[in-house]
C-alpha cells in the first residue's frame, strides 16, 4: 500500500491553483475534465515529488499528489475541516512563510519554533507547513507573531 493522493473540493480553480501553485510551488502533472460530471480534476505534486514514482513504477498511478475537484456548479462546502489537513515538508520554514506572506496569504500559525506552521487555502483548507530535518533556531518576527484566525 502507498500513499496516492489528497482530493479537496475547491470554490475557484483558480484561486485555488494561485495558491498551491504560485504560492506553495507545487507543479500540475495533470487535468481531466468531465462534461458528464460536470466536473474538473487537477493533480498537483510538490517540486521534490515529480517524477518519484515514474521510473519505479511505470503506468501506475504518480504519488504523492494533491488533487482538487473543481465542480462545475457552485456549491458551498463551508468550514467543513473534517479531513484534517495535508502537509509538506520544507527546506527553509522561514523564507517559506516569507515567500507565502509576500503573496499575501496569511501565516494562520507562524513557525515560533522553527518547525511548523499552518496556513490555509482560499477554500479554507489547512496546509501544515514542517521544517526538513531539525528545527530552525527560534527569530524574530516569527518569534513573537501572535496566531490569526483558524488552521
Amino acid at each position: 500500500m502507498r500513499y496516492l493522493h489528497t482530493m479537496l473540493r475547491v470554490r475557484d480553480l483558480d484561486k485555488a491553483l494561485g495558491f498551491f501553485c504560485d504560492g506553495l510551488g507545487l507543479k500540475e502533472t495533470r487535468r481531466r475534465a468531465d462534461d458528464k460530471g460536470r466536473y474538473t480534476n487537477v493533480f498537483l505534486a510538490a517540486a521534490d515529488d515529480i517524477g518519484k514514482f515514474a521510473a519505479e513504477h511505470s503506468g501506475a498511478r504518480a504519488a504523492p499528489l494533491v488533487e482538487l475537484t473543481y465542480n462545475w456548479d457552485a456549491q458551498d462546502y463551508g468550514e467543513a475541516r473534517y479531513f484534517g489537513h495535508i502537509a509538506f515538508e520544507v527546506d527553509d520554514i522561514y523564507a517559506t512563510c516569507e515567500r507565502l506572506m509576500r503573496a499575501a496569504i496569511v501565516i494562520n500559525r507562524p513557525p515560533r519554533d522553527g518547525f511548523m506552521a499552518f496556513v490555509r487555502s482560499p477554500d479554507r483548507q489547512s496546509v501544515e507547513l514542517l521544517q526538513r530535518g531539525e528545527p530552525l533556531a527560534a527569530r524574530e518576527p516569527w518569534q513573537s507573531m501572535p496566531n490569526s484566525g483558524h488552521w
